[in-house]
């Protein structure tokens, strides 16, 4: 019994020494992190002072400080900053949907402005600005070396004003300079129009309006093509879509989506992560669908892609998606500022982030360069062009069509000759219209037998 005793306690002196030996080292360089992390913040104040007293102009001590903690949080990554009391009243107005200048989105890349995409019926659009253009200089100021918020200041400016950007474009030999005319922009979230028998969804920005728009857009869409029966599919055109409101990406993913998750989010602690699934109800009713991305099409855009994509809802086609797969909080602070810090990574329901990777499509499809036409020759000769059987002089016609067969014919020949002029004007669009035909010849029992084994394939 005594022999058993002492071996717990021996035990027990055991795991205290043990702790003792394991938990020193660690307080001591907790202790010794504090002590490291006083001393820089002695130095930001002895050098605070120093700047305040000594340097050869007076400074405005609280830019001084608002630009010290935009330095700290833009040293994170290109999304975190600090946003003064007149940028963060900014920024609740575009959620809103309405705010004055140029129409883009852009992110910061090797110390230059990098347009994420331009954003539909807006002054840069007008103007020609691409997704992946670089802007250098604003009015020949070079913006090297200013923070994203700084270049973005430089650029607003009152409605009615012409501001000329230098731009750099791959695949154009030298910078070229754009000229703009600020307007005030209005975003219409979603626009909705029918081509054939194909509804199409434009979803321009994810704000508070997003998913209002798509709702009612898509009702009216369908009823002006004649009913659901009308309606062989539906595209959901991501493309240049800069992103917005997590909340609305979720909405809209939840429109097209019975079950299942949408997004996951993972933060730096695993229990600050949240996960979000979908419910009951799809507004297309089941037809298929397409989702077109390119590399202007981000965040929010990429999370509704890459639910639909990862539960075989849709087929994505285009360009891979830009890649901002973070997720950004503003946190209000005392000044009226706020601080918009990178607090987590989205994943897709497959468990994929997409963080710098961005969405592959399935199907991938360029949009061309629109090139210049060439003049057709005057003295072209008619047999140089198609002649058919119609075009020979005695031909037999066709008495075995009656009136309603001949009209439908005439019908789907006006369709084949609209979707090519729409190759022309938008060939990824054409490509997906022409893959719901695909889709739709095949019937809804085949449509669903090649779901299943899509599902299932590892």
């Amino acid at each position: 019994m005594r022999k058993f005793v002492m071996a717990v306690l021996g035990g027990g002196v055991a795991g205290v020494v043990a702790t003792t030996q394991i938990a020193g080292p660690l307080v001591a360089q907790e202790a010794s992190r504090n002590a490291s992390v006083y001393e820089q913040l002695d130095l930001f104040g002895d050098i605070f002072e120093r700047i305040r007293s000594q340097y050869v102009e007076e400074v405005d001590e609280s830019k001084l400080i608002e630009a010290a903690i935009n330095g700290m949080l833009t040293s994170l990554d290109p999304h975190s900053s600090y946003l003064s009391p007149d940028d963060a009243a900014d920024m609740q107005v575009q959620t809103r949907g309405e705010f004055g200048g140029l129409g883009i989105e852009v992110t910061q890349e090797e110390g230059f402005v990098k347009v994420v995409s331009p954003i539909d019926d807006t002054p840069a659009a007008a103007a020609g600005i691409e997704a992946g253009d670089f802007i250098t200089h604003v009015d020949g100021q070079s913006v090297l070396g200013l923070t994203l918020d700084q270049a973005v200041q430089m650029m607003r400016g009152p409605v009615g004003s012409e501001i000329i950007i230098t731009v750099v474009r791959e695949g154009v030999e030298e910078p070229f300079d754009v000229s703009i005319i600020r307007d005030t922009i209005k975003l219409t979230a979603v626009r909705t129009r029918v081509e054939g028998d194909t509804v199409v969804l434009r979803v321009t920005t994810f704000n508070d309006q997003t998913y209002s728009n798509l709702e009612s857009g898509l009702k009216q869409a369908v009823e002006d093509a004649g009913g659901p029966d009308k309606v062989n599919g539906f595209v959901l055109d991501l493309r240049n879509n800069p992103g917005g409101l997590l909340t609305q990406a979720i909405r809209v993913s939840d429109a097209f989506l019975d079950a299942g998750e949408i997004v996951s989010t993972r933060g730096r602690n695993l229990s600050d992560g949240e996960r979000f699934n979908a419910t009951r109800g799809d507004l297309a009713e089941g037809k298929p669908m397409v989702v077109l991305i390119n590399g202007g099409s981000a965040s929010a855009s990429e999370i509704v892609a890459g639910a639909l994509q990862d539960h075989r809802r849709a087929i994505v086609i285009g360009e891979k998606s830009f890649g901002k797969g973070s997720v950004q909080t503003v946190m209000p602070l005392r000044s009226n500022g706020a601080m918009r810090l990178t607090t987590a990574r989205y994943y897709t329901p497959s468990g994929r982030s997409i963080q710098a990777l961005g969405v592959s499509p399935d199907i991938v499809v360029a949009q061309p360069r629109p090139e210049p036409e060439a003049e057709e020759p005057e003295n072209e000769s008619l047999s140089a062009r198609n002649r058919f059987e119609a075009d020979l002089r005695g031909a037999l016609g066709n008495d075995s069509l009656s009136d309603d067969e001949r009209r439908q014919i005439e019908d789907e020949r006006t369709q084949a000759e609209a979707a090519a002029e729409l190759r022309k004007e938008d060939y990824q669009l054409a490509y997906a219209i022409d893959i719901l035909k695909g889709l739709s010849a095949l019937g809804p029992e085949v449509r669903a037998a090649a779901g299943q084994e899509a599902a299932a394939a590892p």
